[in-house]
């Protein structure tokens, strides 16, 4: 009896450390994250919009930044959406319009980093994406659930729409069968 108290006491004591660990570990990525978004809100204010030319943007190239202030979060918005791209900040899925254009401007990012929070904005709230071209606010119009194939997130809008996606459930251990979806719609200034 006493051996099987000291192996679950151990058991239990090498879990708690592995996991304080990890935890250590991602809060010093995210301190490193956070400054690394700092420098790349200040690039933005030094560039000048590019009239009536355009540059073709890289895969894996920050393009702004995407910040709600409800969550009090600016996280880097990056060309792409492949794992390497979502690890970098919120992907821009390249088949959609950039933000601010009138159409539908995909963003996704990891359940477990930059939206870990997103469940929390509600209609009304506030989306902020900065780009080369400008600043822009979004009004969130709605949140939805849909499964992992549903591709009606993606298609074409009549005006300028900003869609952000993740996995869903947020605290889903695994590959997430759904997705979270925010819906908001440019406020024209």
């Amino acid at each position: 009896m006493r051996r099987s108290i000291l192996v679950l006491a151990t058991l239990a004591f090498t879990i708690g450390g592995v996991s304080t660990g990890v935890a250590l570990v991602q809060i010093f990525q995210m301190n490193d994250f956070q400054q690394s978004i700092k420098i790349e809100y200040a690039k933005l204010d030094a560039v000048q919009p590019a009239h009536a030319k355009f540059v073709p943007i890289k895969l894996g190239e920050i393009i702004g930044v995407i910040s709600i202030p409800k969550l009090s979060e600016i996280y880097p918005i990056v060309q792409g959406t492949d794992d390497k791209d979502l690890k970098l900040g919120v992907g821009h899925y390249v088949n959609s319009v950039m933000p601010g254009a009138d159409d539908n401007s995909v963003l996704s990012g990891h359940r477990d980093s930059v939206f870990s929070k997103l469940g929390q904005p509600k209609k009304g709230d506030s989306v902020i994406v900065r780009t080369s071209s400008g600043s822009f606010t979004y009004l969130v119009r709605a949140t939805r659930i849909v499964m992992a194939n549903d591709k009606t997130v993606i298609v074409p809008t009549p005006t300028a729409t900003l869609t952000l996606t993740t996995c869903y459930p947020f605290f889903y251990i695994g590959s997430a069968p759904k997705r979270f979806i925010v819906s908001a719609d440019l406020v024209q200034n």
